[in-house]
């Protein structure tokens, strides 16, 4: 069997001779002028209150179950209430209204939302009707999906710092691999279905990696709820809650209190979130609970990721997100790792 790879197993190899001189050469934005990023509908991480932060700093924002924002954001459905919402329009378009929809389930293999989603493709009529699906951990499942033609497929399952899936059941498929298969899969096939990695991203060259070899997106959570800027409050000493003008006085003028900052943080299959959307019957948790140190602010952390996806490219000669698609990775030994992993 061949085996599969996670991130930490490949390194990016630099152009023999790159031809970019400069990074103002370098486009990192798609083609709607967004950063390669998602946000991830968690409620430790983002809200009513602070989605259009993310939006400024150039994320594409999915909301919690239950949050309603502006029309730039995506609403996240259960798939009962995809189903719902799909009998309501029936066979009739959605017209020129906003539908920006993220099926938000921890098993994208399901048979029903298949069906769902062939249904919704059906009603669709303009590029403004925009579907995310998925969890998904099977390239032949991203395949169906590219096949009916939805927008964007999530992969990874397990991965998340907040999330004990595979952990606890052992369905997994290396993030590394699966990202990469199903990129062969679309490259191969002319799909035009993109694919959202999502989970697990520790630091910014996994985000980088994950981009260079087929991603056309990163979802992100555990590392956003670390910025000063997420939803839940700011807990100094994990007791005192801080209100938002206290807690950025006390983090631009008091940097040593910075290391005693922290947020909660946990997982959307925990019995905590059951509980808030109101189930009756609690399933056995697939999350975790805990407390992040906050770490930096969502400005100065998208402003290195900008920076060091453009050294990136640069070194593997990719003037845009399209071409750095092309980069050569190698796979390394252990040692290899520690010889640059800090």
């Amino acid at each position: 069997m061949d085996k599969k790879f996670d991130f930490k197993d490949i390194t990016l190899v630099p152009e023999t001779i790159s031809l970019i001189n400069s990074r103002s050469e370098i486009n990192i934005f798609d083609e709607n002028g967004k950063l390669p990023l998602f946000v991830s509908p968690m409620d430790t991480v983002v809200d009513v209150n602070n989605y259009q932060r993310f939006i400024d700093e150039g994320f594409e924002v999915c909301l919690p179950r239950g949050v309603r924002g502006g029309k730039q954001t995506f609403s996240s459905l259960s798939l009962d209430e995809f189903e719902k919402m799909l009998t309501w329009y029936g066979e009739e378009d959605f017209g020129d209204e906003e539908v920006h929809i993220l099926v938000d389930i921890a098993n994208g293999h399901m048979v029903k939302l298949y069906e769902l989603c062939k249904k919704f493709m059906e009603i669709k009529q303009s590029p403004k009707h925009r579907l995310i699906v998925g969890n998904i951990a099977n390239p032949k499942t991203y395949e169906k999906f590219a096949e009916l033609g939805v927008d964007y497929v999530r992969v990874g399952i397990g991965g998340g710092s907040g999330c004990l899936t595979s952990a606890n059941t052992g369905v997994h498929y290396p993030m590394a691999s699966l990202i990469n298969e199903c990129h062969w899969i679309k490259f191969s096939n002319d799909f035009k279905t993109k694919i959202i990695a999502d989970g697990g991203f520790r630091n910014y060259d996994d985000i980088i990696k994950s981009l260079a070899i087929g991603a056309d997106y990163v979802m992100l959570g555990g590392v956003l709820n670390k910025t000063l800027d997420s939803c839940p409050k700011t807990l100094l000493f994990k007791v005192v809650p801080l209100d938002e003008v206290k807690s950025k006085y006390l983090w631009n003028n008091f940097p040593k209190l910075r290391k005693y900052f922290y947020k909660r943080f946990r997982g959307m299959s925990t019995k905590e979130v059951q509980k808030k959307w109101g189930k009756e019957k609690l399933t056995t948790s697939e999350g975790i609970s805990k407390f992040n140190s906050v770490e930096y602010t969502l400005e100065s952390w998208t402003e290195n990721f900008k920076d060091y996806l453009k050294s990136a490219m640069s070194y593997t000669n990719s003037k845009n997100l399209t071409e750095f698609k092309e980069s050569e990775f190698i796979f390394i030994t252990q040692n290899a790792l520690y010889r640059y992993h800090k």
